[in-house]
């Protein structure tokens, strides 16, 4: 295993961890309170001060932050920090809004690529590995983040960020990339790609790192075929510092929480009431050591579940599932909770490749779902008939996941737009 696995902290003790969570808590509190007028607004309409803060277990007490905080905050309302210690910011892409601006001090900066230094040698990483990152960089968290991770680990580093495949692929083959950075929907692209190139042969790919968007178990058991590769899934957002809040190991199972840097909370996403190990709700975060940009009882809309059963890695950092949806993405329809990951989970089951649309509408009064799938090359058929029939299929299968009727339409092979990024999967017109 590389040089940078840290036993010390990655299979602490609950008791250790605990008590790194308590000092580290305690003090962010009073440096929010003393820092971060915004917030501390926030505590004294709570009527919480730092004083009532003594442990993890006191959290609760603590007002939660949502991303309409961060937006009305923009761009200085949450600095911990002056803009003299601060050397970097990152942001979201402001699609549905104002942009997110997070600050990053140097010690923040460091923190956050040992956490991705972390994901990189739990995937397999060595300082003899060609890690070939492929997620966006400049203002996006992805490409920064693990290409500093990649640093510490000392593998040789590819900054390809995304885009430019034929290029990707040339490096791929030419420098021996081992592991692979991106989107999911992005690697799935590259697998399609490589195999219409003739590469599959010339690529030596073992792992892959993949984040930024949610993603099936199909679609990972698809990628690993087609890579041969293992697929590792990494957990971040822009708000926390980036990807690396928590990754995935061998086992596969949940992703490992930095709990040195983190805790978590899952919470009832209706009335905000905090739910035991094993409940499946909203995920919130807090970050008890970041500087400039000190998040407290962050809520994610990420829904998921939270375990501490025993890891075969070794490791004791509390698990997160994957992500099930998002309490904010989640499709009402027909009074129904929908989840793009469940139609996925469907058509991949089906046996149709990653590339679908979901096109929400409202006609006469009524929500309409209708889902548009690609045929899959080796069932391409150019029979109506047989078509008609790949649909009915779909729709019943769709219909039994959801409890919903949805109309599917099945278009043929490359005709939905390939994602060199984060995936278009929803159209909702009802918004437009």
């Amino acid at each position: 295993m590389a040089n940078y696995y840290q036993p010390e902290i990655e299979t602490a003790s609950r008791e250790q961890i605990l008590a790194w969570q308590n000092e580290r808590l305690i003090k962010q509190v009073q440096h929010v309170w003393d820092n971060v007028p915004y917030y501390r607004q926030k505590m004294e309409e709570k009527g919480v001060t730092p004083a009532d803060i003594k442990s993890v277990d006191d959290l609760h007490k603590l007002p939660f932050l949502t991303k309409a905080d961060l937006r009305d905050a923009y761009p200085y309302g949450l600095m911990g920090k002056p803009l003299s210690e601060c050397v970097r910011i990152q942001s979201t892409s402001g699609t549905t809004g104002r942009r997110v601006v997070a600050f990053y001090t140097q010690h923040d900066i460091d923190l956050w690529e040992d956490c991705c230094a972390r994901a990189i040698v739990a995937a397999g990483g060595t300082k003899d590995d060609v890690c070939h990152v492929s997620y966006g960089y400049g203002l996006f968290t992805g490409g920064p983040g693990l290409n500093g991770g990649s640093h510490k680990v000392g593998c040789l580093t590819l900054p390809m960020s995304s885009g430019n495949t034929e290029r990707q692929l040339q490096f791929m083959t030419d420098l021996g990339s081992t592991i692979l950075c991106c989107t999911p929907s992005y690697a799935a692209y590259l697998a399609e790609s490589i195999h219409e190139a003739g590469l599959r042969d010339k690529i030596k790919l073992k792992a892959g790192i993949f984040g930024a968007e949610a993603w099936s178990e199909e679609m990972r058991h698809d990628i690993e075929e087609k890579l041969g590769i293992k697929a590792y899934d990494i957990y971040g957002l822009t708000e926390t510092s980036g990807p690396g809040v928590s990754f995935e190991c061998s086992e596969q199972t949940g992703m490992h929480i930095n709990e040195d840097h983190f805790i978590a909370e899952i919470i009832d996403p209706n009335t905000g009431e905090v739910l035991p190990e094993g409940s499946k709700g909203e995920l919130v975060f807090t970050s008890i050591t970041k500087e400039a940009f000190p998040l407290l009882r962050y809520r994610t809309r990420d829904i998921c579940v939270l375990t501490r059963k025993p890891c075969s890695c070794g490791r004791t950092h509390v698990k997160m599932s994957k992500p099930m949806g998002r309490s904010d993405d989640m499709l009402i329809i027909k009074g129904v909770n929908v989840f793009p990951s469940q139609i996925e989970t469907v058509l991949m089951e089906q046996g149709y490749p990653a590339n679908y649309q979901i096109i929400v509408d409202r006609v006469n009064h009524s929500d309409t779902l209708e889902v548009m799938v690609e045929m899959a090359p080796d069932k391409f058929s150019d029979s109506l008939a047989e078509i008609a029939e790949q649909e009915k299929k779909l729709v019943n299968a769709l219909k039994a996941m959801l409890g919903i009727y949805a109309k599917v339409k099945i278009v043929s092979p490359k005709s939905i737009t390939r994602s060199e990024g984060k995936a278009v999967r929803v159209i909702d017109k009802r918004k437009i």
